[in-house]
């Protein structure tokens, strides 16, 4: 199918984006910092980008090493205007994140934290508030059969359920719940739309899953065509009815659906205004990202020397219009789609806009 050309009201809006993008790559404000605490984790989610494990051959980065590099931002920025975000693995295997969230508060940084809720206790709630937490992402996806498949354990839905509650009842905290669609939920969007607004949720964040990790071999994790273009159209619905902020991830472009499924047009913000530290010290950008592009390592170089003056691959991405992005009229606006979706050799792994075309 060939595509169906923007419209004038898009191409214009898709100009002015693209001009605020170019400055933002120029002048690249560091506002979230990603930090991979840990490569442990207690699920086995069949879609798992990083195949983490409940025992890492690596170890968790100590606390002090990662507060060294906050040091180091704080020393060239206001902290206040960097947004931390602990990740993993799952953040909450370390028995020290509270301590590691409350030193992170005390030198003047906001924080967040994306969990798996398996072991989100009452108590350990309790203790992320008085750390001083700010925002949270938790997976859900589906009801209890489909989410427990999904997560590979049988008390992983129970635990996400009472998670939402514990969010819901604190008054003003901002957070979002992430679905992760494959064929074996996508039939099921609705169930999950309604559960999560009976329980209160107010922001749903929506993906689909690319190949990469365990996702890679099995089938069962990636769409058809047709429900590829389905779930653009489910959400363009759900946000038409406002009963709940649905959002798609902020991955791919997707030509006539920009302005449609998201609060914001897509730009990939990986290495522009987004680092992050993985667990092995590299300094990186999107946590997701995992060819090695890696920009240096926090045990051999200063982060804001680096931020400063490397990841040239991220801010000047003309180096991806190759292959089948070489004769796109989209590049100007696409920038060749998420840095997360090029393997080690710069090959682009999934194109959202050929997908769409498809169908």
């Amino acid at each position: 199918m060939k595509p169906t050309p923007l419209t004038l009201k898009k191409k214009i809006a898709l100009e002015l984006w693209r001009q605020k993008e170019n400055l933002a790559c120029e002048e690249h404000p560091l506002k979230q910092l990603f930090w991979e605490c840990t490569l442990r984790c207690d699920l086995k989610c069949r879609h798992c980008g990083s195949d983490c494990k409940m025992k890492s051959e690596s170890k968790d980065m100590p606390k002090e090493d990662f507060l060294r590099v906050l040091d180091s931002i704080a020393a060239k920025t206001d902290p206040h205007k960097v947004f931390v975000i602990i990740s993993g693995g799952e953040p909450l295997m370390r028995r020290d994140i509270e301590e590691c969230g409350r030193a992170i508060y005390e030198k003047g940084y906001p924080w967040g934290m994306v969990t798996n809720a398996l072991h989100l206790t009452p108590q350990r709630w309790q203790g992320l508030l008085k750390a001083g937490i700010h925002s949270m992402a938790i997976s859900l996806d589906g009801l209890e059969p489909d989410h427990n498949w999904m997560r590979g354990n049988d008390q992983s839905f129970q635990m996400v359920s009472h998670a939402i509650d514990m969010l819901v009842a604190t008054k003003g905290f901002v957070f979002d719940i992430v679905t992760c669609v494959n064929r074996h939920n996508y039939p099921k969007l609705d169930e999950i739309k309604e559960f999560l607004i009976s329980k209160g949720v107010k922001r749903w964040r929506i993906f689909t899953i690319f190949p990469v990790g365990r996702a890679a071999l099995d089938p069962d994790m990636q769409l058809t065509n047709e429900e590829f273009r389905g779930v653009f159209d489910y959400i363009k619905k759900v946000r038409e009815e406002g009963r709940i902020r649905a959002d798609y991830g902020c991955e791919g472009f997707l030509g006539n659906y920009e302005g449609e499924v998201r609060s914001r047009l897509f730009s990939c913000q990986a290495g522009v205004t987004v680092g992050s530290v993985m667990a092995d010290g590299s300094i990186a950008a999107c946590a997701s990202i995992r060819a090695d592009y890696n920009q240096g390592n926090i045990y051999k170089d200063d982060f804001m020397e680096v931020w400063e003056n490397r990841y040239h691959p991220y801010r000047n991405r003309e180096w991806m219009k190759k292959d089948e992005c070489a004769t796109c009229k989209y590049f100007r606006y696409c920038q060749g789609n998420g840095m997360h979706l090029r393997d080690e050799d710069g090959k682009l792994l999934l194109c959202h806009l050929h997908r769409l075309q498809k169908t």
